[in-house]
């Protein structure tokens, strides 16, 4: 798919779900800009691997729970490139315990980085989608969002609450001409996982009618084509990508 002459965010791009989203955009022609909170020396791995591919994409280290922060981020990207046509709310973290032993911390956490961090990033691009009369905004929720996790409470609530943002913003924002859709991946192949307890993998086997885990390509792939012209009629949808594991 062409998506030449496109500025993209990706927000927790330097790993994950969020390099594979940064790498595949870059093969289709846009330029990337990658949004993290770790250290730009991290960023080095996936700005090297867009380069070698024949990409363009840099690095800003931005803090997405800050609303400030995140308003002068997207201000450099305008001042850079003139304009931005896709929005990837990628980034994430788990505090994960039972209800009954998580701690206010564990739960404030997750919401403002993973629910908030979306809100502060789609209210600063909006105006600009708005005035352009085009855009394309992809949340990264989860199937968990959809059915609740043991052990998850804030994890599944700041998932769940997305997709609410999601429908919302559609709404919201359709007669501008800006699509608006999350996917909910299931287990997916990240270093995250790898460094799991088996139980976990064993447990997901047990739900994935497939057979097998997700791989971050799996997302990146229908992040693409959701940000390109094939889905201009498509807005407020929440896209599985979980081998039938939510079945």
């Amino acid at each position: 798919m062409d998506l030449k002459n496109k500025t993209a965010i990706v927000t927790g791009g330097i790993s994950g779900i969020g390099a594979a989203i940064s790498l595949e955009f870059a093969r289709c022609g846009a330029n990337v800009v990658i949004i993290d909170r770790k250290p730009a020396e991290d960023a080095a791995g996936i700005l090297q691997e867009i380069e070698n591919e024949g990409g363009s994409a840099f690095f800003i280290h931005t803090d997405i729970s800050d609303f400030t922060t995140v308003n002068e981020a997207v201000q450099t990207v305008i001042d850079r490139f003139g304009r931005i046509d896709m929005l990837v709310n990628n980034a994430g973290i788990n505090r994960d315990g039972v209800i009954w032993k998580m701690t206010e911390e564990q739960w404030d956490d997750v919401i403002r980085v993973n629910l908030k961090g979306y809100f502060n990033f789609t209210r600063a691009v909006a105006p600009l989608f708005r005035e352009q009369q085009s855009g394309k905004i992809v949340n990264i929720t989860s199937i968990n969002g959809l059915r609740g996790k043991f052990g998850q409470a804030n994890y599944s609530a700041s998932k769940a609450g997305i997709i609410g943002l999601t429908k919302s913003v559609a709404k919201e924002l359709g007669k501008y001409n800006v699509n608006v859709n999350a996917i909910a991946p299931g287990l997916i192949e990240t270093e995250m996982m790898k460094n799991a307890d088996e139980s976990v993998r064993i447990a997901a086997m047990d739900e994935i009618v497939m057979k097998r885990l997700g791989k971050p390509e799996d997302i990146a792939y229908l992040a693409v084509f959701l940000c390109s012209h094939l889905s201009r009629h498509i807005t407020g949808e929440v896209i599985k990508v979980d081998g039938g594991q939510y079945i």
